[in-house]
C-alpha cells in the first residue's frame, strides 16, 4: 500500500469507529427520539448537525470543481449565493413557525395543516427529493473509496451503505444528530487545513480568503494564455437567465429541503430553532467562504502544469486517470492528440483532457504537493460530508413511510415498538435503493444534488410558506400545487437530461435554453399559481385552523398553540 492509502485507511477507520460508538451510545427506544431526538438538542450542537446534514458531498467534493471547471469562476458563485441564501429564507420564513406548529416531518405538517390527501402527496414528494439527493451522496462515497483505497466504486458504495445503515437505524435522529456533530468537525478540519497550507505555499498568506485575492490576478493571466475566458468575468460559464434560475432554485430549494427542516424540530424550543439557524449559517460560512479559494488554487496549479507541459507527469493525474475520473475527450484514455509530447488542458478546441468536477477538492492536496496525511484527512472529510447528509435523508424517507403512511393511515393504534420496527425496515430498503442508484448516478454529485433542490423548490416551498402566512390556503390548492410542481419539474428533467445517464432520460433540447438544474424555480412559480387559483374556489380551512395559523406567528405561546402542540386540537 502507498503512504496515501495507509493514511486514508487510518483516518477512515478512526472516524468510522467514532461515528459507530456515538451512534451506539445515543441509541433510542421511542419514536420521539428516533424522529426528532426528543426535541432536546442544544442550539450550537444542532447548528453543527444542520451544517453537516446540509454540507453534503456536493458542497465538500463537488462545489469547488463546479466553480473552477464547470462554470469557469464567476458563474459558479450561483452555488454559493443559492445554497447560503436559502438559509436566510429558512431562518426568517419557516423554521420558527414550523417548530411552533409542533409536527415531526413536512408530511406531518401538511397532513395537519391541510388534509390526508395532501399528506400522501407530500410523502411522495419527500421520498422523490430525498432519493434524488442521496444518490449524489452515494456517488461521492464511491469516488472517495475508488481513488484512495483502490477499491471498485461498487464496493465503496456498499461500504458506505453499511456504515450509514448501522448508525442511522440504531440511533435514529438522536444518534444521527450527535454523529453529525462529529462529522462536521472532521469535514471542516479536512477542508480548512489543505486550504490554509496551499494558500501559505502559493502566496505566503495563511488565510486563504486573503491569499485568494493575490492568486486571482495570476490565474487570470494563465486563463487568457490557455484559451479560457476570464475567471472573474460575469457569465462566462453560464447565461444570465440560467444563472438567475439556478441561484433562485438552489435558494428556494434549500428552504424546502425536508431533511434540513426536520432539524428544527430537534431544537428545545422556538428560540433555540432560531439560534440553531444562526449557528448553522456560521458553520456553513466557514466552508463556503473557503470553497472559492480551493477552486482557484487548484485550477491555478493545474494550469501551471499544463502550460509547462508536465500535467501528465504528475502522480495525481495518473492515479485519477486510472479510476476513470480524468479522461480523453471521448471518455476513454487520455492521449496526446497533437503529438507535442504533452497533455494539454486548454479552454479551446485543442484541449486534450476532461477533468471530472468531483475530483478537484479530493485531489487538491496532491495537486498542491501536500504530504500524505493531509490527503488521507481530506478523504475522510469527503466521506463525513457524504455520510452525514445521507443519514439525514434516509431518516426522512423512513419517517415518511413509518409515521406518515403506516402510523397515520394504516395502523393508528400501532405501539411505538412496531412503529420503530417499520421505520428501521423502511430505512434499510431506502439504503439499498440509494446504493443501487449511487453506483450508476445520472451525473456529478453536485449536478444530481442540484436536481433534488429543484424538486424541493417546486414542491415544498410554496405549501410551507402559504401554509404559515396565508390562513385561507386550502387543502385542495396545496394538493394540486404540489402535484403540478412535482410532475412538471420531473418531466422536464426526463426531457432534458442526457440519455446516456439513465434509460428513461430523453436528452432533448431545453425549452428556451433553460438548464434542468434551474427549472425548479419555474416549477415553484407554477405551484404558487395553482395553489392561489384553486384556493379561491375550494373549501376553506376550519375556523380553528385559520386561528391557529394566525397565532403561530405571534410572539410567545398562546393557549391554542399550546393545545395544538399537545395534540388537543
Amino acid at each position: 500500500m502507498s503512504d496515501i492509502q495507509i493514511w486514508t485507511l487510518v483516518f477512515v477507520v478512526l472516524t468510522f469507529s467514532v461515528y459507530i460508538y456515538v451512534a451506539y451510545a445515543s441509541r433510542v427506544s421511542d419514536t420521539s427520539g428516533f424522529y426528532v431526538a426528543g426535541g432536546g438538542i442544544p442550539a450550537p450542537a444542532n447548528g453543527a448537525a444542520i451544517a453537516a446534514d446540509w454540507m453534503s458531498a456536493a458542497s465538500f467534493i463537488s462545489m469547488a470543481g463546479l466553480i473552477a471547471l464547470a462554470y469557469n469562476g464567476y458563474s459558479g458563485s450561483a452555488f454559493l449565493m443559492g445554497w447560503t441564501g436559502g438559509y436566510v429564507l429558512l431562518a426568517l420564513l419557516l423554521a420558527p413557525y414550523l417548530r411552533k406548529f409542533g409536527k415531526y416531518t413536512i408530511p406531518d405538517f401538511v397532513g395537519d395543516r391541510y388534509n390526508e390527501t395532501a399528506r400522501l402527496i407530500a410523502v411522495v414528494c419527500a421520498i422523490a427529493v430525498s432519493l434524488t439527493y442521496v444518490v449524489g451522496q452515494m456517488a461521492g462515497v464511491g469516488v472517495v473509496f475508488s481513488r484512495f483505497l483502490q477499491v471498485d466504486t461498487t464496493v465503496g458504495v456498499l461500504i458506505g451503505m453499511t456504515i450509514v445503515l448501522f448508525y442511522a437505524v440504531l440511533g435514529g435522529m438522536k444518534g444521527i444528530t450527535w454523529t453529525q456533530v462529529c462529522q462536521y468537525s472532521v469535514l471542516i478540519v479536512a477542508y480548512l487545513i489543505p486550504a490554509v497550507a496551499i494558500s501559505a505555499k502559493l502566496t505566503d498568506i495563511p488565510l486563504p480568503q486573503i491569499g485568494f485575492g493575490q492568486i486571482l490576478a495570476e490565474l487570470e493571466v494563465l486563463q487568457s494564455e490557455l484559451g479560457f475566458g476570464e475567471y472573474t468575468s460575469a457569465l462566462t460559464g453560464n447565461s444570465q437567465l440560467n444563472m438567475f434560475l439556478l441561484t433562485a432554485t438552489l435558494m428556494f430549494g434549500t428552504a424546502g429541503l425536508p431533511h434540513v427542516i426536520v432539524r428544527f424540530y430537534t431544537a428545545k424550543n422556538v428560540r433555540a430553532a432560531r439560534y440553531s439557524a444562526l449557528w448553522a449559517l456560521f458553520f456553513i460560512a466557514l466552508l463556503y467562504t473557503t470553497a472559492p479559494t480551493v477552486a482557484a488554487f487548484a485550477k491555478y496549479n493545474i494550469l501551471n502544469e499544463s502550460q509547462a507541459g508536465t500535467l501528465a507527469d504528475q502522480s495525481w493525474f495518473e492515479k485519477w486517470a486510472d479510476v476513470g475520473l480524468i479522461t480523453g475527450l471521448d471518455g476513454g484514455a487520455v492521449t496526446d492528440l497533437n503529438g507535442n509530447g504533452a497533455i494539454d488542458f486548454l479552454g479551446s478546441s485543442a484541449n486534450e483532457v476532461i477533468i471530472n468536477n468531483d475530483i478537484l477538492v479530493l485531489a487538491s492536496p496532491e495537486i498542491g504537493g501536500l504530504p500524505a496525511p493531509i490527503v488521507g484527512l481530506v478523504a475522510a472529510g469527503g466521506l463525513a460530508a457524504a455520510l452525514s447528509t445521507a443519514s439525514g435523508l434516509l431518516l426522512v424517507i423512513s419517517s415518511a413511510v413509518a409515521n406518515d403512511i403506516y402510523h397515520k393511515r394504516i395502523n393508528p393504534a400501532a405501539p411505538e415498538k412496531t412503529q420503530l420496527l417499520v421505520a428501521r425496515i423502511s430505512m434499510a430498503v431506502a439504503v439499498v435503493v440509494a446504493g443501487w442508484l449511487g453506483i450508476n448516478p445520472p451525473g456529478f454529485a453536485g449536478q444530481v444534488v442540484a436536481l433534488a433542490f429543484g424538486l424541493a423548490a417546486a414542491t415544498f416551498f410554496p405549501i410551507l410558506v402559504l401554509g404559515v402566512f396565508w390562513k385561507k390556503c386550502t387543502a385542495a390548492g396545496a394538493a394540486a400545487g404540489m402535484s403540478v410542481g412535482l410532475i412538471v419539474t420531473a418531466a422536464y428533467f426526463v426531457w432534458t437530461l442526457p440519455a446516456e445517464s439513465a434509460w428513461f432520460f430523453l436528452g432533448k433540447d431545453p425549452i428556451l435554453d433553460i438548464a434542468p438544474t434551474g427549472f425548479g424555480f419555474i416549477g415553484m412559480l407554477l405551484n404558487f399559481a395553482v395553489i392561489i387559483v384553486v384556493s379561491q374556489f375550494t373549501k376553506k380551512p376550519s375556523e380553528t385552523m385559520q386561528e391557529l395559523v394566525e397565532e403561530i406567528r405571534y410572539p410567545g405561546r398562546t393557549d391554542l398553540v399550546a393545545k395544538h402542540a399537545q395534540g388537543d386540537v
